[in-house]
């Protein structure tokens, strides 16, 4: 099976490339914007026409799309996400390849949840920021096109490569810095949020299965269980050795906090201490993370997001396998190589 991968070099790119090269039945052409792409194409300025060609050249089985933008303004989110993804609708169609089509959604595209609730495929998408809305209009552009087509939404991915810009890659480098420096307090913002982590490993092992599945449609891709931030940082630290003191400088409204530090029943880590005083990072404190402005969790999706996955399980055969306590020693075992 010969498989086009676009994107690569990206964050889930990679490993779902390593995925597909493992598989001695596939034959895997990269195509993207680096010099180290087979081919050299820009999705978001380049044609459907010159791509259609490079189809009909290739005559591939399957197109994975992985590439897109998770940062900029609304302009750059919908070049690079949503037309984007519209050029390969278009040379798909062209083309006489005849290629399944696996595109990387997001779970941004649904938007807020209700604390408790399970998000399943046919949740009402409600995008609260532009990032959700560029990839929410590709789905929709994936779902219409005609195509045999399957759209993975993936929730918060974590594990080893995990973007130093992300709220956990901050607060890995964070705890970093704290250690190094001998720092006895890590202020920490921003933590309320709840997110559905799912290892990028087993990302990619959903993208493979979904690449020789006949499965159509939106899928979604997570654990299956929300996790507070705070917990995240608890574990981190146990996994870190540091033993430091964790304070938490903005809570969430109605959130109920202990005085000092107990342990989660959920994950056996130390929760975080509310900071005492007025609850703003102090810009000059050099282990701050996060701050309100930044709060909620910079995806558009509030305080909550837990996704539905029975889908994966029924269509695709796909349960995750790596568990979060995993995705975060991974996380601090690149950010440790920094000391």
């Amino acid at each position: 099976m010969r498989v086009l991968l676009i994107g690569a070099n990206g964050y889930i790119g990679r490993f779902v490339a390593d995925r597909l090269l493992a598989d001695p039945a596939v034959q895997l052409t990269a195509l993207g914007r680096g010099d180290d792409a087979d081919v050299r194409f820009d999705l978001a300025t380049g044609s459907p026409g010159a791509l259609t060609r490079f189809l009909d050249a290739v005559h591939p089985g399957v197109v994975v799309n992985c590439a897109g933008a998770t940062r900029g303004g609304a302009r750059e989110l919908t070049r690079h996400n949503t037309v984007a993804v519209a050029t390969v609708c278009e040379a798909l169609r062209r083309s006489g390849c005849g290629a399944r089509l696996v595109q990387i959604g997001c779970g941004s595209e649904y938007g807020p949840s209700q604390p408790g609730s399970s998000t399943a495929e046919d949740a009402v998408p409600r995008p609260g920021g532009p990032y959700g809305v560029s990839k929410l209009a590709a789905t929709e552009l994936v779902l219409g096109s005609g195509l045999d087509a399957v759209v993975l939404r993936v929730f918060s991915p974590v594990g080893p490569g995990t973007p130093a810009g992300s709220p956990l890659g901050r607060l890995a480098e964070a705890m970093r810095r704290a250690m190094q420096s001998g720092d006895a307090e890590l202020k920490l913002g921003g933590l309320g949020a709840q997110r559905d982590f799912v290892d990028v490993r087993d990302v990619a092992r959903a993208v493979h299965a979904a690449s020789l599945s006949a499965a159509q449609g939106v899928i979604n891709i997570g654990s299956g269980r929300a996790v507070r931030l705070r917990d995240a940082a608890g574990i981190l630290a146990r996994v870190a050795g540091y033993g430091g003191a964790l304070n938490e400088l903005d809570t969430v409204p109605g959130a109920h906090h202990a005085a000092a530090p107990h342990m989660s029943h959920a994950t056996g880590a130390p929760h975080l201490r509310p900071a005492i005083g007025h609850p703003r990072p102090d810009p000059d404190h050099p282990h701050a993370v996060g701050s309100p402005a930044a709060f909620p969790y910079p995806d558009g999706c509030g305080t909550w997001q837990q996704a539905d996955v029975r889908t994966a399980r029924d269509r695709l055969g796909w349960r995750p396998r790596i568990n979060l306590e995993e995705s975060l020693a991974d996380i601090w075992m690149e950010a440790a190589c920094r000391i």
